[in-house]
């Protein structure tokens, strides 16, 4: 399994490939810090995947050998983050959103006033896109999705989706396709 340190490469290890890859350390410090930017990783990483680091608070989409573009994310609480691989299989321009039955069963105070839906638009917890998360032809109930809090970015709040600003999501999804492939790593 990759780790980001591994996977975020050293001008050196671009260079020299057998060379150990250097950890950069958290993704951001400040507010300040946050803008998504080019970095260069593994040029053996899969060019147009998607990796996501929970810990780190970092996705990475691959958009040629050797560089990814990174965007800092909110991750779900401890415990209700997915790993692993999964599939893009759908992708929404202002989706809709409904909670989960067991979002609704675990903290009925807060989403049993959504049950019905919320309608796709700037107030919706998905955000201006939604890339939808699929194992097989399983729906996991997972996004990667824009958010109408952008201060939770860089935080664990979420009931496990994987959160960029609305701005983010916007400039990602045009690049991505149905298909691509994404993996998760855990804390």
């Amino acid at each position: 399994m990759l780790t980001r340190r591994h996977f975020v490469a050293t001008g050196l290890a671009v260079l020299t490939p057998s060379a150990v890859f250097g950890h950069a350390g958290l993704p951001h410090r400040s507010r300040s810090s946050m803008s998504a930017r080019d970095v260069e990783i593994r040029r053996d990483v899969e060019v147009d995947t998607i990796h996501v680091f929970l810990e780190y608070f970092a996705l990475y989409h691959v958009r040629a050998p050797g560089y990814a573009r990174e965007y800092h994310i909110a991750v779900g609480d401890e415990g209700r983050n997915m790993s692993g691989d999964t599939v893009i299989k759908r992708k929404e321009e202002w989706p809709s959103w409904t909670p989960t039955q067991n979002m609704i069963r675990r903290e009925p105070e807060v989403y049993a006033q959504f049950a019905g839906g919320v309608p796709g638009g700037p107030d919706n917890p998905l955000g201006a896109r939604a890339l939808y998360l699929y194992k097989g032809s399983r729906d996991t109930m997972y996004r990667i999705h824009g958010t109408s809090q952008p201060w939770t970015i860089g935080q664990a709040v979420s009931s496990g989706c994987i959160r960029l600003t609305n701005d983010d999501v916007i400039e990602l999804y045009p690049n991505v396709a149905v298909g691509t492939r994404v993996t998760t790593y855990p804390t």
